[in-house]
């Protein structure tokens, strides 16, 4: 598949290095690990060896000092092979994002270096069972207690938390001058007393899974509070931003695997005179998932560009579109191989039917699909607001 041309010789290059090692591993590593109940630690760690996986931090924490530019290139190339790291949207783009650009120094020479050689994880918790996608609705609150915070609340559908060392959870202070509530960040370690988790039974086939937290008082010292009181919504959308870029990447990865599949077999099944892949019903819509992929990637180029050029306004404008758009291509790329490989594609052995439910994934998370048409609408388009 081609590059886009405003892509750099080094993002080329990157391109290049991290789909070599993408061949080595590849779909089938990626199907034994959920099917023995693992997570892809040895792909993590030769990701993070090579230093991809912190490509997006700070050198003198020893990540590469690119951006997420660089880190959406590569979750892409992992998952045009068969085998994304989920945990590279939570981990390094958001958490590792946020804690370098508003953690204090401790902070920083706390997490940075793990997070940026793969030796430690952090997941991160905005989602409530009330609050959905509104996050004014959030209801984990944090209170003071001398000089600790107490923290309080629930959260679902946070990815990873059985294997990361912390979770950046979201809650919410009360504003001493205003008596409003505003979002603050929490590093919350993962074995904190009262800091409880429970599995939820999810259709996905993932390596990475699912919980409910709950947390009942958890106790965390004042240095647990990532950067300013008063930031608030700021620090937030400083790692909402880059998790949606990196979810279009994530989509944009999973359709262009599907599509090399398909075209794969296209070219090589025969039923009549040559191969299906001649005929146009077959060739035009693979043609069709291709050029809405690239296009969806364009987009995705954008908003990493926007952010890390520090636009926060038109990065968020941008990634709220590029997320929207590769989920919509990776889910036709998807039905589209399937439908190419016919019964085959609906066998274990061709890989593609788990990628039915998978691509679900980024037309619902982190943001609905509709909750971005809201956004756009209002924010872009300047049409009043319904809700």
């Amino acid at each position: 598949m081609s590059t886009a041309v405003a892509e750099t010789e080094e993002h080329k290059a990157l391109r290049a290095a991290v789909a070599a090692l993408g061949k080595r591993y590849g779909r089938d590593y990626m199907t034994t690990v959920i099917r023995e109940g693992r997570h892809p630690d040895t792909l993590w760690a030769e990701a993070a060896k090579l230093g991809y996986l912190g490509v997006n931090l700070p050198e003198e924490y020893g990540g590469g000092g690119g951006g997420i530019a660089e880190l959406s290139i590569v979750l892409e190339e992992l998952g045009a092979a068969g085998c994304p790291l989920l945990m590279m949207v939570v981990s390094p783009a958001i958490c590792g994002t946020v804690i370098a650009r508003f953690g204090t120094d401790a902070q920083k020479a706390a997490w940075l270096p793990g997070l940026a050689d793969g030796s430690l994880t952090m997941a991160f918790g905005i989602t409530e069972p009330d609050a959905g996608s509104n996050s004014h609705r959030i209801t984990t609150t944090a209170r003071r207690d001398g000089t600790d915070w107490l923290l309080t609340g629930r959260k679902v559908f946070i990815s990873g938390v059985d294997i990361a060392d912390a979770t950046l959870i979201v809650g919410r202070t009360e504003d001493a001058r205003t008596g409003s509530l505003k979002p603050c960040l929490f590093i919350v370690p993962r074995d904190t007393p009262g800091f409880g988790r429970s599995q939820i039974d999810m259709e996905l086939q993932a390596p990475e899974k699912q919980f409910e937290l709950v947390l009942d008082d958890v106790r965390l010292p004042a240095e647990a509070l990532v950067g300013d009181e008063d930031a608030g919504l700021l620090q937030l959308f400083a790692g909402l931003n880059p998790e949606r870029v990196m979810t279009a990447a994530f989509a944009l990865g999973m359709g262009r695997y599907a599509v090399s599949r398909a075209v794969e077999y296209a070219k090589d099944r025969t039923v009549w005179k040559g191969p299906i892949g001649a005929h146009q019903a077959i060739a035009h819509p693979l043609a069709q998932a291709h050029i809405e992929l690239e296009l969806a990637r364009l987009m995705m180029q954008k908003a990493a560009r926007l952010y890390d050029e520090g636009d926060d306004l038109g990065a968020g404008e941008a990634a709220n579109m590029a997320k929207y758009a590769a989920a919509e291509a990776c889910v036709k790329a998807v039905d589209q191989a399937v439908h190419t490989l016919g019964g085959n594609g609906l066998t274990r052995e061709y890989g593609l039917a788990s990628l039915i439910t998978a691509a679900r994934v980024a037309r619902i998370a982190p943001v609905s699909r509709e909750m971005i048409l809201n956004f756009v609408s209002h924010q872009s388009l300047g049409l009043p607001k319904s809700y």
